[in-house]
């Protein structure tokens, strides 16, 4: 079963490298060795390879440089699943491409399901958006899935930036008014695999269950860790960003817990998890 994975060198990918199910001749490509926003590049590699399967990991992810670099988030979280999605339906594959949360603008109360309408409030937002009606638009054969604040090994993420702060002894002022789940990137690639296996298709939300604050997720990670760091909470108007956020991101599982039968760990315990294995 030949799978092409994009991004490799990202933070994402390294937890399907290490799970790669038995059967799997797996392509693992990174920017240099497989552009996604050249589709030259993107079709003759689908061509040569032949992948059954596609999981495109490759992202812009840095929210704030999308408000200036705005051409490049739209080629690579745009224009790319496009390219890929393109390709896979030349070739009878199936893609698999991951979302945010970042496509809603969080101003409801409820967990946002998958039925419900994009609003996106950044660069960012609108090119993940812009990369996911592409793939819908493209080929039937496609799994999308939206996911949030996640972490793991490789890569740069929140657990990573509050530890060195802490490491610095530096105070520490997190947002207080910015819900969402932290989710750990091996729970993700291990639920990915299993909607994978049963066949799922469409759009689905696959983020850890439960949710908190920035502010919440920060002094959790200073309790695991065992550090003693002032830490104090502010407000989004406080600590102002060039991208606007979600306020409340949370997503609901409702639709992938149907398929899998249990939800992905809770944050915290995951948490504890991750922090144990580094």
């Amino acid at each position: 079963m030949n799978v092409l994975l994009t991004g490799a060198s990202g933070m994402l990918a390294p937890a399907f490298l290490n799970k790669q199910p038995r059967g799997w001749k797996l392509h693992a490509a990174n920017r240099e060795t497989l552009d996604i926003c050249d589709p030259v590049a993107v079709q003759e590699c689908v061509r040569a390879f032949r992948p059954i399967l596609i999981l495109n990991c490759a992202a812009f992810t840095r929210v704030d440089d999308c408000e200036v670099e705005v051409a490049r988030a739209q080629a690579v979280n745009g224009a790319g699943p496009r390219h890929l999605a393109e390709a896979a339906k030349a070739v009878g594959a199936k893609l698999v491409h991951f979302s945010s949360d970042y496509v809603f603008d969080g101003t409801q109360d409820r967990p946002y399901d998958e039925a419900d309408t994009a609003h996106p409030l950044s660069v960012y937002g609108a090119s993940k958006w812009e990369g996911e009606c592409h793939v819908r638009n493209t080929l039937d054969d496609h799994l999308i899935l939206r996911t949030q604040w996640l972490y793991g090994k490789g890569g740069r993420h929140f657990v990573e930036a509050i530890l060195h702060r802490a490491d610095r002894n530096e105070a520490l002022r997190v947002v207080n008014d910015q819900i969402g789940s932290p989710t750990w990137t091996e729970d993700l690639s291990e639920a990915t695999l299993a909607l994978i296996d049963a066949g799922a298709r469409g759009t689905y939300h696959l983020v850890a269950a439960g949710h908190c604050s920035w502010y919440d997720f920060a002094c959790q990670i200073l309790r695991e860790a065992g550090r003693d760091v002032a830490i104090t909470p502010c407000t989004t108007a406080e600590f102002p960003r060039p991208a606007r956020r979600p306020a409340r991101g949370v997503l609901s599982t409702a639709k992938a817990k149907g398929v899998l039968g249990r939800a992905l760990p809770a944050w915290d315990v995951a948490l504890r998890r991750f922090m144990r294995s580094v």
